[in-house]
């Protein structure tokens, strides 16, 4: 689906090579979601180094948008391993091959594997992610980002009947964790963690363990937000 494919190009880290391809990128958005073109015009018109430090600013500082999927729903449990796996499986049974250097939850490198897939199985991935996609995109309204619109275009393309705004009171009460302060204080407590256990015993691999060790609760993701995956 050529759609889910363009979605994935606009929620990758900008590429000054994608301002080049903007007659491709409008025309299956003006004939399948027209509701994105004013967001698609916005992006465009922004000089790619000013997009990309809002890129930056809006999916690398805190977890709560992060764009890695398995953050929202195993964090930093031993079941996101697994779940990696078998993930790595599907793309590997479609023939996607990956960069070493790219997570196989990434986003956009799972939008880019459904948009291989025949439309009722890409249709079905994105409700299986649903719940997640409506909680980013609700985070990034909430803090006034219209790249909201592009996870309310995957949730129209799923047929979910989630939506960013269908969790608005939801991410309302929510603390932020993208301010100075919050990201201070992860840090201070990861700090204080490491140097408690580093104490204990003096085994960075035992103390790797234990950080990891019965966190198996989903630390973002509340599924009773509404809807099904």
């Amino acid at each position: 689906m050529v759609l889910i494919k363009v979605v994935a190009l606009l929620l990758e880290y900008p590429d000054e090579a994608l301002w080049q391809l903007q007659d491709d990128v409008r025309e299956p958005v003006s004939a399948q979601d027209p509701a994105l073109l004013p967001f698609i015009d916005r992006y465009f018109a922004t000089p790619p180094l000013d997009m990309q430090a809002e890129w930056c600013a809006l999916f690398e500082r805190g977890r709560a948008t992060s764009l890695l999927l398995f953050e929202h729903v195993h964090a930093e449990s031993r079941d996101r391993g697994q779940a990696m796996v078998d993930l790595m499986a599907q793309y590997e049974r479609a023939g996607l091959e990956l960069d070493c250097r790219e997570l196989p939850d990434y986003l956009p490198l799972y939008l880019e594997y459904l948009s291989l897939q025949p439309e009722a199985e890409a249709q079905q991935g994105l409700l299986d992610v649903a719940p997640i996609l409506a909680l980013i995109g609700g985070r990034l309204k909430e803090r006034g980002s219209d790249f909201s619109a592009l996870f309310d275009t995957l949730l129209k393309v799923a047929n979910s009947p989630l939506s960013s705004e269908s969790v608005a009171a939801q991410v309302a009460s929510e603390t932020r964790d993208d301010t100075p302060a919050a990201m201070d204080a992860v840090w201070e407590e990861e700090q204080v963690k490491f140097m408690d256990n580093n104490a204990c015993d003096g085994s960075a691999q035992q103390q790797h363990q234990r950080r990891f060790r019965d966190e198996t609760a989903p630390q973002y993701l509340d599924l009773s937000a509404g809807g099904t995956a």
